[in-house]
């Protein structure tokens, strides 16, 4: 079982920087791969970036690509997103997740979820 609980949204000028964080419980954290939803409003939950257990994989979505990075710290038990230059269009609740399978695209191949923390970008 492993519980993950975000941290570090807000609310942000476009252009600006903010970090995420997803504290997970539980001693196999390490085994797992994580990574990073964003879901806005009236649509769809979308894949945001992944990383695998060791932290030598990462994925992005194109929409990201150069501006967002995923790490994770196993020692803290802690995956980070940091997200730079951000724009009007990442406004969104991200959500952290955990799954065996490997560093995967689709929300459904993740089974724990954190609870989410909102990132609100103005221009």
């Amino acid at each position: 079982q492993v519980q993950l609980v975000e941290s570090g949204g807000g609310l942000v000028q476009a252009g600006g920087s903010l970090r995420l964080s997803c504290a997970a419980s539980g001693r196999t954290f390490s085994s797992y791969a994580m990574a990073w939803f964003r879901q806005a409003p009236g649509k769809e939950r979308e894949f945001v970036t992944g990383i695998n257990w060791s932290g030598g994989t990462t994925g992005y979505a194109d929409s990201v690509k150069g501006r967002f990075t995923i790490s994770r710290d196993s020692a803290k038990n802690t995956v980070y997103l940091s997200m730079n230059t951000l724009k009007p269009e990442d406004t969104a609740v991200y959500y952290c997740a955990a799954t065996k399978l490997g560093p995967k695209r689709t929300h459904r191949d993740y089974d724990y979820w954190g609870q989410g923390t909102k990132v609100t970008v103005y221009s």
